[in-house]
Parts: C-alpha cells; structure tokens; sequence
C-alpha cells in the first residue's frame, strides 16, 4: 500500500512537470502568435520563454557567468545560423540580429527603426534634445554635439588637462601601500576627464565632488536595466531619485554657465561642450532650454565615465596576462619620446596618431570585452529581413558581442591578440563597439584619445 503511494506522489510531479515544461512554457509563444495571426509564420526561429518573464532568467544566468557567449551561442546551436531569432528579453517581445549584414541594415535605418533600450534604461537616461534624430533640428545638434566632443579643437584645447589627470592619479595609485580596486580608481579618473572636457576645469570644486557622488550612487543601486517599478525599496525607484539630484546639480552648473557667457562677448574663448551647446540655436533661432542641456551632460558623463573605466580596466588587465604584448606596446611609446625633441615635454596629438601598436591593442580590448554587449532599436512598422518579420513595436536587440566574438571574422576569438589589427581589414560591420548609423556613439574619439593618453603613461611608468 505504502509504495503505490510512493508511485502516485513520483507520477503526480512528473504530470505537473508535463504540465509545466510542455504547457505553460509555451503560453508566451502561443499568446505572441494568435496576436501576430498570420503572420507569426513569418517570425524567426527562437523560443518566448515563460508568460511575463520571458528568458530573463536564462540570460541573466548566462551573461553573467564565466561563459557571457553561452545564451547566444545556445541559440544558435537549438535553432541554426539564420542569424535571427525571437524571444522576450527585458520585458518585451524582442528580434535578436546577430549578424553583421542585418546589424548594418537595422542600425542604418532611421525610417524603419528608433531607440528601443529598456523602459527602465530609457527613463533613467531620457534625452529629449537627442532622441529623435530623424529631425533636422535634432540631427544638427547631435552633429554639435559630436564635432564638440571629436572637434580637434576642443581634443588640442583638453589634451594637457587630461594629461595632467593621468599622471597626478597614477602616481596617487603607485604610492598606496595597500591593494586597491581597480576599477573603482579607473572610475576615479575617466570621471574627473569627462567633467572637465564636458564643463571645463572652471565648474566649481563642490559641484564636482556632489555629481561624483550622485554618481556613485547611482551606480550602486545598479537601476539601468532593473524592473522599471517606481516604488521604495527596488533600484529603478531609487535610480530616479539620484537622477532628479544629478539634474538639479547640472542645471545649477548650466546656469552659471550661461551668465558667464552673457558677460563675456568674444565667442573664440569658448572651447567646452557645454559652451557649444549653450550656444545652439533650434530650427527656429531659440535657445536649448536648461532642463534640456543637463539632460545631455548628464547621458554623457553616464555613458562616458563608466564605459572608459571599463576600457581602462581591461587593457590593463589584458596587457599584464601577455607581458610580450606589454612590452611590445611599452616599446612603441618609448619610441615616440625618442623621436621627440628635447624642448617637448608632453604629448601631443601629432604623437597618438603615430601609436599603430596602441590602436591595435584598443581595439582588440573593444572587441574581446565589448563593452555594449548590443544595441537596442524597436521596429515603427513591420519589417522584412531575409524572409523573416519584425512585428512593429518589438524590440530588436542588435547583438554586437555575437560579431565580435565570432571564429568566422575573428579567429581563435577567446585569444586576446592585437596583431589580429595589423591589416586593418576588418570585414564591414563585423566590429561595431560604438554602433552604426546616426546614432554612433558621438564620444567614440574621445574614448580612444582618453584611452591612448591613460595608457601611455601607464605603459612607460607602472606594471
């Protein structure tokens, strides 16, 4: 009697597991497609993952183990090489491109696709002067934006503040007699380089420290692809809340700023972003209001400081495994001060174009850490890739680490290997760390030229 018992309790679980792996799973599928009717015959290969949460937990399990490739590459292996595929991810029904064709083709296309990240990544860096570039008026400051940032000008003008911030923290560092994190002291620095190439080394002392604080913050509540729920007690509400800080902070900084330029009438001693910006005029001759240049400073300091901390961190970590790439990079940059002459005592920008070794090792640190694992665009309207659709109104997850880490472009990819580089041919849209299209990532010069000058010194000094 007894084990009858037993077998009913093992045959009980094994039905709900029935039920649960075979039935249940597949509601979100089912849903998605009696909306799509017919059309969902036309949708990629893939799987919806369970009702309201998708294969966020999948993902999450994957990307932040030891092998980040594996919820792509599983993908791959269950549903072939087609290069697309749906699933939900981050709260909506998605279309993952992983290619580098339809990349090119989805971050190309301003008519078919917009900005599509996370409600709760949109909300927290919300840019409603750059947000729609389909506009002439949008385009044109974005363009302002980017010539600010790339301008040779304003590289030339900043070069020895960001010198100056390189050598004075490195030699803070190699003077600390106990461990240290690395990357919060590289966060120390590409924060410190960023506020001075967006604001100037005029913003006052106290503004700086509360923004770097705020920021602090708010990368420890860790909001940006949280659950958008406003409510006390989870990140996105408290994301907002250091956010509605930073705001007010920056605009006081944009006002000083904007009663200092009244006073003062010769344009050409304008050489910060915040000053070009200031200065923009819309379609109809006004001015950006405040509210509106503090929202691009602050998607700027957000995106600008973490991301180069990263890089930061990386080519050190990369270069100290390899100590024969180390010193192959060390031995280029002594080179270029050989060549210098005797009454030069920094760098110049005529000198980081001479280092071919150094570009070479940045862009394998791009490659191999990639920084956005993928862009994130929502369809306008149905859309038509190689036979498969993209229903309007899904997201289109652009998976930029799917290209770089992929053995058909990039041999032995797990291989941290500059000389990869040497040719400079990389095949079209298979190395996209910055994006595509008009949305390019407008600081990608000045991470590079951050990049270059921090591992100069770096290189020729410290281990």
């Amino acid at each position: 009697m007894e084990l009858s018992w037993v077998w009913m309790i093992v045959a009980t679980f094994l039905a709900f597991y029935i039920f649960v792996k075979k039935i249940v799973r597949k509601l979100n599928g089912w849903y998605y497609d009696k909306k799509l009717g017919n059309k969902h015959s036309l949708l990629p290969p893939g799987d919806m993952g369970w009702p309201l949460i998708g294969n966020i937990i999948p993902f999450i399990k994957h990307f932040f183990s030891d092998h980040p490739d594996s919820f792509i590459n599983n993908l791959v292996s269950k549903y072939g090489e087609s290069g697309i595929y749906k699933t939900h991810l981050l709260g909506k029904p998605s279309i993952i491109v992983c290619t580098p064709e339809m990349c090119k083709r989805v971050l190309n296309d301003d008519e078919n696709f917009k900005q599509g990240y996370p409600k709760s990544t949109s909300e927290l860096l919300k840019n409603k002067a750059l947000s729609n570039v389909c506009s002439a008026e949008h385009k044109g400051l974005r363009e302002l934006v980017s010539s600010g940032i790339l301008g040779q000008k304003v590289l030339a003008t900043n070069l020895e503040i960001v010198e100056n911030i390189v050598i004075n923290s490195l030699d803070e560092l190699s003077r600390m007699k106990q461990p240290l994190q690395v990357f919060k002291e590289m966060e120390k620095i590409s924060f410190e380089t960023i506020v001075h190439i967006l604001m100037g080394s005029h913003t006052n002392s106290n503004n700086i420290a509360k923004l770097r604080e705020l920021f602090h913050q708010f990368s420890k509540c860790n909001p940006i692809y949280s659950l958008p729920i406003n409510f006390p007690g989870f990140s996105f509400h408290q994301g907002l809340k250091v956010r509605k800080k930073l705001l007010k902070v920056i605009e006081s900084i944009v006002g000083e700023r904007r009663s200092v330029m009244k006073m003062v009438k010769n344009g050409d001693n304008k050489k910060d972003l915040i000053d070009l910006v200031l200065d923009a005029k819309g379609e109809n001759g006004e001015e950006l209001k405040d509210e509106d240049v503090a929202d691009i400073l602050l998607m700027l300091l957000f995106a600008a400081h973490e991301t180069t901390a990263v890089a930061f961190t990386s080519s050190i970590l990369y270069l100290t495994r390899h100590p024969l790439l180390f010193a192959k990079a060390k031995e280029e940059q002594e080179e270029i001060v050989k060549a210098r002459p005797s009454s030069q005592k920094q760098l110049s920008h005529k000198e980081i174009k001479k280092m071919i070794y150094l570009s070479q090792v940045m862009n394998e640190t791009l490659r191999r850490t990639s920084i956005a694992f993928s862009v994130f665009r929502e369809a306008t309207k149905d859309v038509n890739i190689n036979g498969y659709i993209i229903p309007k109104g899904w997201r289109v997850i652009v998976w930029l680490r799917a290209i770089h880490m992929n053995p058909k472009y990039y041999p032995n990819p797990e291989e941290f290997n500059p000389s990869r580089w040497g040719e400079n041919n990389a095949r079209a849209a298979t190395f996209l760390p910055f994006g595509a299209g008009t949305r390019l990532c407008p600081g990608n010069n000045i991470f590079k030229y951050e990049i270059s000058i921090f591992l100069h010194y770096f290189l020729l000094n410290y281990k």
